[in-house]
C-alpha cells in the first residue's frame, strides 16, 4: 500500500490507530494501548466520550463553519462565556484559534499591538525562560527556551531573552529554602528587564507548570506572585502559557489558580478540545481589550479557522462534562493516587531522581546516579528507548530528552485522561515499570 503521509519522522512505520474506547486506543491489529499521556496531554476525556460526540453530531447537522470575518456563532459565544465565568480575575475576552502555537502567536502579537494602542511603541521585547516550550510556529518557537527545538531555525527567530526556569530539583542550592530559591530565580526577571531597559520590554511568558521540555515541573510557592509583582512594577504584560497544563490537567481549570496569580493573557488548547476537534484560545484582560477598542478597534491578526463552530461546540461540551461530572475534584484525587503509585513503584528506583507534578500531570526524571543527579549519556537516547518499550507493553507515555539544557537529561511525562480509574493507575505503573526495565537493559 503506498504511503504518502509526511509524518513526524521519515524512519520506521507507526501502528494505525483504528478506534478509541475510554482510556484506550486500539490499533488496526486489535492491540490496546493505555493512553497514559493523553497523546501530548490532549485527550483528557478519553477517546469515546458520548456527550462530546453527541454535541459534535448535533452541531454538524446545524452548521459546520462560518468565517469570523462575516459571522459569529452560538457555540463560539457560549464557549467564551463558559471560559470567562471560570477565568482568573480581570480576564474578560476570548480569542478562539485552532491550537496552542496559534494562541501563543496571537498573545505575542496582541501584546505588541497593545503598547502601540496606548502610545508606547518602544516596547517590543519578550522575556521567557530557558527549557520552556511555547509552540512550533516562528514567534512561539522564538519565545521557547529549548535549544534542541530552536537550533536549526535560529536564524529565522526573533530575539527573545531567556532567564532561568523555576526548576527546584536541579537548581535549588544546598541550604537554600524553597521560598528563597523561588524569590532568587524570580528576581532574574527584574534584572533582565533592567538590563534591557524597562521601557523596551512588553511581555514575560511562562508555563505555570512546565510540560514537554522539563516534565511537569511546577513553580515553587511564591515564585509566580513575585513574577507578577515585577511585571506590575515595570508595566510589563504577564502571559501564562497553559496550553498543556491548563483546562483541568492540574485539578484546576486554570493552573495558575493554585498559585493565586492572575496574568494579563492566558493561552490554552490541548485539553480544551480534548482531542475531539482542533482548538485553542487566547484569553485577554479587560485592560488590553479596552485599549484596542478605544484605539484602532481592530486586532491586526487572524486565521481562517478561528472560532470554528464545530470546534467551539466540541470544546463547549468538554467544559460541560468537566464541570457536571465533577472531574476537577476527581483529577486532584486521582492525581494523589497516581503520585502514591509512582512513589511506591519508583520512589527508591536507582535511576529515578525525581517524581513531580500536580493533579494528573506528573513527571519522572531519569538519572544515571541518584546522589549526583548525573544524566545518562545523550547518545544512548534513553527517552526514545522508553517510548518504544512502553508501546510494546501497550502503554502510551511521553518521554523526552534534553531535560537539563536541551541536550542532557531524560524524563517521562504522564498525563492520563481525567476518567482514569484506580485500577488503570495500577496498570499504568506496572507497564511503565516493565518498559523502563527493558529500556535500561537495552
Amino acid at each position: 500500500m503506498p504511503d504518502h503521509v509526511f509524518g513526524r519522522s521519515t524512519r520506521g512505520r507507526l501502528p494505525t490507530a483504528a478506534r478509541g474506547e475510554g482510556c484506550y486506543i486500539i490499533d488496526a491489529g486489535g492491540k490496546s494501548y493505555l493512553d497514559a499521556s493523553g497523546g501530548a496531554a490532549v485527550s483528557c476525556l478519553g477517546h469515546s466520550d458520548p456527550d462530546v460526540r453527541a454535541a459534535l453530531h448535533e452541531q454538524l447537522d446545524r452548521l459546520a463553519f462560518a468565517h469570523t470575518g462575516f459571522f459569529t456563532s452560538e457555540p463560539a459565544e457560549a464557549l467564551a462565556d463558559s471560559l470567562i465565568a471560570a477565568a482568573p480575575e480581570g480576564i474578560e475576552r476570548v480569542y478562539l484559534v485552532s491550537g496552542g502555537s496559534e494562541a501563543v502567536e496571537a498573545a505575542i502579537k496582541l501584546a505588541r499591538q497593545y503598547y502601540l494602542e496606548i502610545g508606547q511603541p518602544q516596547r517590543h521585547r519578550v522575556i521567557a525562560r530557558r527549557q520552556s516550550y511555547h509552540g512550533n510556529t516562528l514567534g512561539a518557537l522564538a519565545a521557547g527556551g529549548n535549544l534542541w527545538r530552536r537550533a536549526q531555525f535560529a536564524p529565522l527567530l526573533a530575539e527573545v531573552s531567556h532567564i532561568a526556569p523555576c526548576y527546584e530539583y536541579r537548581d535549588r542550592a544546598d541550604g537554600e529554602s524553597q521560598w528563597d530559591y523561588g524569590q532568587r530565580v524570580a528576581n532574574e526577571l527584574e534584572a533582565e528587564i533592567e538590563r534591557l531597559g524597562p521601557e523596551t520590554v512588553m511581555a514575560f511568558i511562562a508555563e505555570p507548570v512546565v510540560g514537554a521540555t522539563l516534565g511537569a515541573v511546577p513553580a515553587v510557592p511564591g515564585y509566580l506572585k513575585r513574577i507578577r509583582e515585577i511585571c506590575d512594577r515595570h508595566g510589563v504584560l504577564l502571559i501564562f502559557d497553559e496550553v498543556m497544563c491548563g483546562m483541568g490537567r492540574t485539578g484546576h481549570l486554570f493552573a495558575c489558580d493554585e498559585d493565586g496569580v492572575a496574568p494579563d493573557l492566558i493561552t490554552i488548547a490541548k485539553g480544551l478540545g480534548a482531542g475531539y476537534q482542533p482548538i485553542g484560545a487566547l484569553l485577554v484582560s479587560k485592560q488590553i481589550y479596552d485599549a484596542v477598542d478605544a484605539g484602532s478597534g481592530f486586532f491586526q491578526h487572524g486565521h481562517t479557522y478561528m472560532g470554528h463552530a464545530m470546534a467551539a461546540a466540541g470544546a463547549g461540551a468538554v467544559l460541560r462534562v468537566i464541570h457536571e461530572r465533577g472531574l476537577l475534584a476527581q483529577v486532584r484525587a486521582r492525581g494523589d493516587q497516581l503520585q502514591d503509585a509512582l512513589q511506591a513503584e519508583f520512589g527508591q528506583h536507582p535511576h529515578i531522581g525525581d517524581i513531580r507534578g500536580r493533579g494528573l500531570f506528573r513527571g519522572l526524571e531519569l538519572v544515571a546516579e541518584r546522589d549526583s543527579k548525573a544524566a545518562f549519556d545523550p547518545a544512548r537516547k534513553l527517552h526514545a528507548r522508553v517510548k518504544a518499550a512502553a508501546m510494546e507493553e501497550g502503554l502510551i507515555c511521553y518521554p523526552m530528552g534534553g531535560t537539563i539544557d536541551g541536550a542532557r537529561g531524560d524524563h517521562i511525562l504522564l498525563a492520563p485522561p481525567f476518567i482514569v480509574s484506580e485500577a488503570q493507575i495500577g496498570e499504568l505503573t506496572g507497564k511503565l515499570s516493565r518498559a523502563l526495565r527493558r529500556a535500561l537493559a537495552a
